[in-house]
């Protein structure tokens, strides 16, 4: 929720001996790097829930030009809106980072199955709302990534 709740968070875990041996000494060996990040929702989004339980969730990355969402937020919006309009897939949430890699939007999408999903892009790409929107925001895009989450039985998104 904010900075000073992270704080007692991260300090209560470093003190919580049953975390530190059940959890971190067996992740440790298998931990190769890690990337952290504060990310925030963004003023123009409420957090979604999924319409029922299952499905999958597709986890978009966008690295946009320097400038902040002043410079592209509101093509950037235009898109993400285009998308929600078409009904092809449910948008969660759209977060921009505050630390780490400036610059970056995480958008979550649900959709019934990878199957739906994949349906539902290709509907996107042959429609004229959703070309036209994303045509003009990408002008403002760096990059983008793409990864499907398929949740296990203890996710809250499950």
């Amino acid at each position: 929720d904010n900075f000073a709740h992270r704080t007692a968070v991260r300090q209560a875990l470093a003190n919580d001996k049953d975390w530190q041996g059940k959890f971190i000494s067996a992740a440790l060996p298998l931990l190769e790097k890690q990337h952290n990040e504060v990310a925030y929702l963004v003023p123009w989004c409420q957090l979604g829930k999924p319409p029922k339980e299952g499905g999958v969730y597709e986890w978009v990355t966008f690295h946009m030009k320097p400038g902040g969402p002043a410079l592209w937020g509101e093509a950037f919006r235009a898109a993400i809106n285009a998308h929600i309009n078409t009904g092809y897939t449910r948008l969660i949430g759209v977060f921009h980072t505050e630390y780490g890699l400036l610059n970056t939007v995480h958008v979550l999408w649900w959709n019934e199955s990878p199957d739906h999903r994949a349906a539902g892009r290709h509907s996107a790409h042959e429609d004229a709302r959703v070309v036209a929107a994303v045509r003009d925001s990408v002008r403002f895009l760096e990059s983008q990534q793409n990864a499907l989450l398929i949740p296990l039985q203890c996710s809250p998104l499950k």
